[in-house]
């Protein structure tokens, strides 16, 4: 049950952060930056987050398995393959809008703010993950 619980945790702190991210990190980098400042605070920000997310991530599918193996209750599984179905999503589907936001140093700051705003709704699905996790755990509970 600890682990089921551990599992929960940071499912939890994974969907809160993704959700922080599009509802207050994003609202306020599109308002306040420039297209030279947001570039600028991109990388560090953007590399900060998404290792702390899938750090997160990867620790509830481990706890989800190690609940599973502890209960035998195969919804720890679904709640742990919802975690690490971010791992592909991060990889497959924001990184390489991610990587065309880099690239943009220094040349067109002006498609930067068009990008950082699509990344926005492709970072939704991320925090949508998340709450699908949470939601998995908390119907085992």
């Amino acid at each position: 049950m600890i682990a089921g619980l551990i599992a929960l945790s940071f499912a939890a702190a994974f969907a809160g952060a993704a959700v922080y991210v599009n509802w207050v990190e994003q609202p306020a980098r599109l308002a306040a930056l420039d297209g030279e400042a947001l570039l600028s605070e991109w990388g560090p920000s953007d590399s900060r987050g998404v290792a702390l997310l899938l750090a997160f991530a990867l620790a509830s599918t481990v706890a989800g398995f190690a609940a599973f193996f502890e209960t035998q209750d195969v919804r720890y599984v679904y709640g742990a393959l919802v975690a690490v179905a971010s791992w592909p999503y991060a990889f497959f589907v924001m990184a390489p809008l991610n990587n065309q936001i880099l690239g943009l140093r220094g040349k067109d700051v002006d498609a930067a703010r068009a990008l950082v705003r699509q990344w926005g709704f492709i970072e939704a699905g991320f925090a949508g993950l998340g709450v699908l996790a949470v939601a998995v755990f908390v119907w085992i509970l």
